[in-house]
């Protein structure tokens, strides 16, 4: 007579369980889906923190301009490009100065910082080369040296400037900015997941500004490395 089999021993014999290829097979899957999404969510990230900086900008140049027209001086919005005592600054602040008036109202030939300014979100940076000085040229932006009633600001500064009546001084600059990276001791760089990630704003004479997200209105991103 055969002996009756207990319920652990059917289900011993009659259960299947995974291969060996079978888990591998799931565990190569898992490892695809977290690695999509991960790329997803820094793509995220990196777009997110560019569209807040774009806005950001935008209103600095919108105080300046109203700074212009207030005090009845010339203004300028200004990004450092002073590489010596804060590096964490570097292409990344963005503030406003005011040009200084004597007794009579006439301009002086210093400035002094009207703001506190606004620094660019962590992995962006401003690109002087994507910048354009007019919107029908093709001529970089280039920092100058300016001179500042106090003298620890003085230094390098790319240079965006209106008149006493809000009026730009130069109608058609673009001011473009990108995610990237600065290894230390170097300058910023554009890593190959970053180069989708450039916005910018072109500013017009009245001072109005028109938001740009297409990188082939900004230039051919492939073609450099640095900011």
């Amino acid at each position: 007579m055969r002996k009756p089999l207990l319920i652990n021993e059917k289900a011993r014999l009659t259960g299947r369980g995974f291969s060996l290829l079978e888990l591998l097979v799931v565990i190569v899957i898992i490892t695809i889906l977290m690695t999509m999404g991960a790329m997803g969510i820094r793509n995220l990230t990196g777009g997110k923190s560019t569209s807040t900086a774009i806005a950001n900008a935008e209103a600095v140049f919108a105080e300046a301009r109203a700074t212009a027209i207030g005090k009845g001086t010339s203004t300028r919005v200004i990004v450092d490009a002073n590489d010596i005592n804060d590096q964490s600054k570097y292409l990344r602040k963005i503030l406003v100065a005011a040009q200084d008036l004597n007794e009579d109202g006439t301009p002086k030939t210093t400035w002094t910082l009207s703001s506190r300014g606004y620094t660019l979100p962590d992995g962006t940076f401003y690109s002087a080369k994507f910048s354009k000085k007019s919107a029908t040229g093709n001529e970089p932006m280039t920092p100058e040296q300016l001179t500042f009633t106090k003298a620890s600001d003085s230094g390098k500064y790319v240079v965006y400037e209106f008149n006493n009546q809000g009026i730009c001084k130069t109608p058609g600059a673009t001011f473009v900015i990108g995610g990237g990276a600065r290894p230390k001791g170097q300058e910023p760089i554009i890593s190959g997941a970053a180069k989708r990630d450039f916005a910018g704003f072109t500013i017009w004479g009245n001072g109005e500004t028109s938001t740009f997200r297409n990188t082939t209105q900004i230039g051919d991103l492939t073609a450099v490395k640095n900011f």
